[in-house]
């Protein structure tokens, strides 16, 4: 049986096509510490519905996915995402909703493992000065929160953020 296409055929067609999804921009997302202008390319993603709140000391941004899901981003009155909230059947993508924080929560929790090895169940709670994150719940229904006490505009409260 002959080959549909050669080596140098499919290399000469896939080079070219890597290459250039290379050079594409790549789309900010609305991330934890980013600006709220990216909420909008979070809703695109997710392919959800958006639904905004100014609670005066903050603006809500509510993103409800096809499955049910639910995502909150807290927005500061300077712009910034302070926290990001979720509840649904399945864990969001938490590269995505954390941003330049997933790195730093990952770290947190294989180091939290490292010193006290938890059961396969139950909460994920990290508590650090730049970083406070909480994921808990069960197949079908998870939950979580994270945010950034720095960025946590005057008048809100840590329990705000659910």
């Amino acid at each position: 049986m002959k080959p549909l296409l050669s080596s140098a055929k499919l290399l000469g067609i896939c080079l070219p096509a890597a290459l250039l999804l290379l050079a594409l921009p790549l789309t900010a997302w609305a991330a934890l510490g980013d600006n709220a202008a990216s909420v909008v390319s979070d809703q695109a993603r997710m392919k959800g519905t958006l639904r905004s709140v100014d609670n005066r000391a903050y603006v809500l941004h509510e993103i409800t996915l096809p499955s049910g899901a639910k995502v909150r981003e807290f927005v500061s009155p300077a712009g910034a995402v302070f926290g990001v909230a979720w509840d649904g059947q399945f864990p969001p993508d938490l590269q995505q909703l954390l941003g330049a924080y997933y790195q730093q929560a990952s770290l947190a929790t294989a180091e939290r493992a490292k010193q006290e090895p938890r059961q396969r169940r139950g909460p994920v709670v990290i508590e650090t000065p730049g970083l406070v994150f909480y994921q808990g719940g069960h197949l079908r229904s998870f939950r979580g929160q994270a945010y950034i006490p720095q960025l946590v505009p005057q008048g809100v409260q840590p329990s705000d953020i659910r």
